[in-house]
């Protein structure tokens, strides 16, 4: 099989942290590349839903650094909340 070079534009942050999980998977970034579009190839779409979760911090997090809009003042507060009421539910506890 012929193979192509490609190159393609990521932040820096996620390149790096992408890097590190596939390493710790036995990948590096050309062959986790390939699975993905293998993926995409074999199931006629991306392999997963494009959504953005719910309760997530980090994907808020995420955006708000890159400006692509910004958080209520009480963020950090309500994420905190946020994630002590799913530990609570994680741990069976009662509020």
């Amino acid at each position: 099989m012929a193979t192509t070079p490609t190159q393609i534009r990521v932040d820096s942050e996620v390149k790096q942290a992408a890097t590190e999980l596939f390493k710790s998977l036995g990948l590096d970034m050309s062959g986790a590349v390939n699975l993905f579009l293998h993926q995409c190839v074999l199931r006629g779409g991306l392999p997963f839903s494009v959504t953005l979760p719910k309760g997530n911090g980090n994907v808020a997090r995420f955006g708000a650094a890159r400006g692509q809009f910004s958080l209520p003042s009480d963020y950090l507060e309500r994420s905190a909340e946020l994630d002590r009421q799913i530990e609570r539910e994680l741990l069976g506890e009662q509020e």
